[in-house]
């Protein structure tokens, strides 16, 4: 369990960090920029959830803990021989990408199909649903990114393709189920 005696360490004042399993990397290092920006994502669906309620506000508020189970995943390095843990490393597996996948088809089954791409906005909820969106593309674009120089857990870069997916049919959700949407007029200020 985690424990927060003192909040700062003075540790990383020399541009380091250490990584879950104690390893120090420097702040750069792309497995910190990976969950770094996971974090980045939690803090803006923190936002979101200021305007929900009901099932989305649930819902954000399960994605919030997903999400610190993702960044906890990033932070220890995949198939680490570490005989000192003290417990085993948190994954995120397959069950949580398939519960995205299903309220993510039950949203959509509500909404009329797009004949235009749509612009961020709308709703204030659907705002910052959009903005959850491009952050969680921005986190899945390092995660990936990472995942060519060190081993990712493939199912915590399912999550983040998954999560920008769900962000968006949120988005919908939160414009009257679509019909506020703000569409993209292709060439309009020509």
């Amino acid at each position: 369990m985690v424990v927060l005696n003192k909040i700062y360490t003075r540790t990383g004042d020399s541009g380091d960090t250490a990584l879950g399993n104690g390893v120090r990397v420097p702040k750069h290092a792309p497995r910190v920029n990976a969950y770094g920006t996971v974090d980045e994502t939690n803090a803006t669906v923190g936002l979101a959830r200021l305007h929900a309620t009901g099932d989305l506000a649930t819902a954000l508020s399960r994605i919030q803990n997903d999400l610190f189970d993702l960044g906890a995943d990033l932070c220890r390095p995949e198939m680490e021989k570490d005989a000192t843990a003290e417990y085993p490393p948190l994954r995120v597996n397959d069950a949580q990408v398939d519960r995205l996948e299903a309220e993510i088809d039950a949203m959509n089954a509500e909404l009329s199909p797009l004949r235009s791409f749509i612009l961020p906005g709308g709703s204030a909820l659907a705002a910052h649903l959009h903005l959850c969106r491009t952050v969680s593309r921005r986190a899945e674009r390092l995660a990936v990114d990472l995942s060519t120089v060190e081993s990712v857990n493939p199912a915590a870069v399912k999550y983040l393709n998954r999560l920008s997916d769900w962000f968006f049919v949120a988005g919908r959700v939160a414009n009257g189920n679509g019909a506020d949407d703000i569409l993209w007029v292709p060439g309009a200020n020509r």
